[in-house]
């Protein structure tokens, strides 16, 4: 979670998956959807992406997650 201030709508989250160090698909709230950043990483963003119950799931990671800690 990115905190810029304690209000949800200001709050970011983003899920990394790396493998030996490099990232190569991540999740992001403010783009609302996985973006690949290697060969890999964008087979599995048009899939993952296509499936709206997990696009809606990590969307509402944000909400779950990061406001609940937003306070620690």
């Amino acid at each position: 979670c990115v905190f810029n201030s304690s209000e949800l709508k200001d709050i970011q989250f983003i899920r990394s998956y790396c493998y030996n160090k490099l990232e190569f698909i991540r999740f992001d709230s403010n783009v609302g959807k996985f973006v690949g950043y290697t060969e890999l990483g964008v087979k599995n963003a048009e899939i993952w992406n296509s499936n709206p119950s997990q696009i809606a799931s990590e969307r509402a990671q944000r909400e779950t997650y990061c406001l609940n800690n937003v306070g620690i």
